[in-house]
């Protein structure tokens, strides 16, 4: 696995696009690591401090991603270095998406990611711009369809997308309208450690998770896991954390969900930061999720979660705090350890919606959006599965997989 990952690390993207914005500092990056299938698909995030190598680092992941999720294409990704509470963010991602244009016409689809809202920022400022959704390179591309099939799936993509879901077994709250780009990525990041346990042995009822990042994927992981009878036992996000080494029930896992303002964890008894990482690691719990930000995951925290951890499904992308774009140290360590899921099939579920709703006419309900969801995670660990049926290397086998129908 080393020579494949040699290979695709190292192997130059073919476009980047570099822009600087006329009004502010900001800066911005579209990094597509290949033209497979003729487009290639990623995200739009922003933050301060943003660099290219990480925008390149992420295009990667996209391409593994896309052999799980599908279609078969290859990945990119877009960033912006901008600090996005600045007030003038808005006209950032305005002048942006008008610039990159060209990309997301022909052959290039891209979505939210940390940052940037898919529902209130990206669909409207492109459709502003003149796309008719931000997928629709991906269209052009990859599908070649009609003018008549193009209406048709990008249709079928506006309204799947942002629906609102009005199926309780999928909703913390019908009366706050979540809607499946809300939910999605979470649920997929929860069946993971279901469809684990169903193939690699094990009951999942019972276990006790602590989740990390209590944003849109660890508060809908969290949310779906208690709904499969796991115990959360803690959350730890930047705002603080909360911490119940019997579980919190499913209702108050529910509220926890439906009280958050933005991804900030509200809580009638949170502790601050400091308290809650001195004590969380040494908790005991079977399964972790890691939902925030990326390369987090110290060695020592590894170290500290062992004498009882299970499984780890990630939520984020490369959660371990390696500088190597897939796999470093501290994550093949875990991967020695532990079950880790890796990030391109726990956290699929937007890209698999993407490409759900591209297809020939499909069911709008939400079962069968979240089923398909549930599936598709499942057939690639149960492909990992048959590569590897030991509790260890699950990660590494995973990626050797994928690698082995990207590097020709």
């Amino acid at each position: 696995m080393k020579e494949l990952l040699h290979k695709f690390e190292n192997k130059r993207p073919e476009i980047v696009f570099e822009w600087k914005d006329s009004e502010t500092e900001a800066e911005g990056w579209v990094v597509i690591n290949s033209l497979r299938g003729g487009a290639a698909g990623g995200g739009t995030r922003m933050r301060k401090g943003l660099d290219k190598r990480e925008v390149e680092s992420l295009a990667k992941t996209m391409e593994v991603k896309f052999t799980v999720s599908g279609p078969p294409i290859g990945g990119a990704k877009s960033g912006i270095n901008f600090d996005p509470a600045d007030p003038r963010k808005q006209g950032v991602l305005q002048r942006w998406y008008t610039a990159v244009m060209p990309l997301l016409k022909y052959y290039y689809g891209t979505g939210g990611d940390l940052n940037v809202d898919e529902i209130h920022e990206v669909i409207p400022i492109t459709e502003d711009v003149g796309i008719w959704h931000p997928q629709e390179g991906v269209f052009t591309g990859h599908y070649k369809p009609t003018e008549a099939q193009k209406v048709n799936r990008i249709g079928q993509l506006r309204q799947g997308v942002v629906k609102v879901i009005e199926d309780e077994q999928f909703s913390p709250s019908l009366k706050k309208k979540y809607t499946v780009a809300d939910m999605c990525t979470g649920y997929g990041v929860a069946q993971a450690v279901k469809h684990y346990y169903e193939l690699w042995g094990g009951n999942i009822k019972g276990k006790r998770a602590v989740v990390q990042g209590w944003g849109n994927v660890g508060a809908a992981a969290g949310f779906y896991l208690s709904q499969l009878g796991v115990k959360i036992v803690g959350v730890i996000s930047h705002d603080g954390g909360v911490i119940n080494q019997n579980g919190f029930t499913q209702d108050e896992i529910t509220q926890l969900v439906v009280n958050r303002q933005g991804n900030k964890l509200i809580a009638p008894d949170i502790l601050s930061f400091e308290a809650v990482n001195q004590k969380i690691w040494d908790l005991d719990f079977e399964i972790f999720i890691p939902a925030a930000a990326s390369r987090l995951i110290t060695k020592d925290q590894v170290d500290r979660m062992s004498s009882s951890l299970e499984v780890i499904s990630s939520g984020a992308n490369v959660p371990f705090a390696d500088p190597e774009i897939f796999f470093g140290s501290t994550g093949l360590y875990a991967d020695q350890k532990f079950s880790v899921i890796p990030d391109f099939i726990a956290n699929c579920g937007m890209a698999r919606v993407f490409a759900y709703f591209m297809e020939n006419e499909v069911k709008m309900d939400d079962a069968s959006i979240f089923e398909d969801i549930s599936q598709t995670i499942r057939k690639a660990l149960a492909r990992t599965h048959s590569a590897n049926n030991q509790k260890t290397g699950i990660a590494r086998a995973s990626f050797e997989t994928a690698l082995k129908e990207l590097v020709k």
